[in-house]
């Protein structure tokens, strides 16, 4: 094996630049195209293999294009950040601890952000 293979990448690190290119393009993108845009040495397999599991997350939506899909994400960064933090939340049990123990480690900044958003109610 070459010293290339030998090293892991961090986890994450894939899906990351599959999102990457796909909030980049504004549009629909088959496996081929993720491939071409990463520029990279990634398999078209593996590039299929990363949509394929994002789409399984929830993380991307998918349409048939031709015999295969094309993929977008069905968030902007920031809502994705947004669901993962509601996941996060769903898993424990007691969400007031969650949250409360959320709240008690907010910088002053970001707690007063939070006041202003829950005083002036939904976007």
């Amino acid at each position: 094996m070459t010293e290339a293979r030998d090293e892991r990448r961090p986890a994450g690190e894939l899906e990351a630049a599959v999102l990457a290119a796909l909030w980049a393009a504004g549009t629909p993108l088959t496996p081929a195209q993720v491939q071409a845009e990463l520029s990279s040495d990634l398999a078209r397999t593996t590039v299929t293999t990363i949509l394929s599991r994002l789409h399984e997350k929830g993380t991307l939506e998918r349409e048939r294009q031709g015999r295969g899909f094309a993929y977008r994400p069905i968030e902007d960064p920031h809502g994705l950040t947004a669901l993962r933090m509601h996941g996060e939340l769903d898993r424990d049990s007691d969400r007031a601890t969650v949250l409360a123990r959320f709240v008690d480690r907010l910088s002053p900044d970001d707690e007063e952000v939070l006041r202003q958003l829950l005083e002036d109610g939904p976007r």
